[in-house]
């Protein structure tokens, strides 16, 4: 029979030659990759639940009203207010905004503007409704409420 030798013990040593290129590698794709939110939203949000959902496939042509108490109650108030983009705007100011979200997209996708309205659910449905006549004034007539998850029956 033959005899076995013993194998001498290898190196362990991991080269770190290359560590840095590859953290730097990481650290600029995380950077690139990583998508920060655009506008600061200034009322609260609990958005209700819903019972039929379903995805958007161009959301480039997604315009977002925010409709909520505002989070700075003492220079604001109590009462429901509409946020579109960074400002608090009133009814009224509506179908200006809607003009100037319409002037950014070109002249082919004007028509096709999905206004998302982002409403806390304890908010009354009275400025909601103020918010559609003013969306159907502004002839934006795409109209998209958003919401989480499916009900539970």
């Amino acid at each position: 029979m033959a005899k076995f030798k013993k194998k001498t013990k290898t190196s362990e040593n991991i080269p770190t030659s290359a560590l840095p290129d590859i953290i730097f590698m990481l650290l600029f794709f995380f950077m690139v990759t990583t998508v920060l939110r655009e506008n600061e939203i200034l009322v609260e949000q609990k958005i209700p639940q819903a019972t039929q959902l379903q995805k958007l496939e161009k959301k480039t042509l997604i315009s977002y009203l925010y409709i909520g108490k505002p989070k700075n109650v003492a220079m604001f108030g109590t009462e429901p207010r509409i946020q579109a983009n960074d400002v608090l705007i009133g009814t009224k100011d509506i179908v200006l905004w809607v003009n100037q979200e319409k002037d950014k997209l070109s002249e082919a996708e004007r028509d096709q503007i999905t206004i998302s309205m982002k409403t806390d659910r304890d908010v009354k449905m009275g400025p909601i409704s103020d918010v559609q006549f003013e969306l159907r004034e502004a002839d934006a007539r795409k109209l998209l409420y958003a919401a989480v998850g499916k009900v539970q029956n």
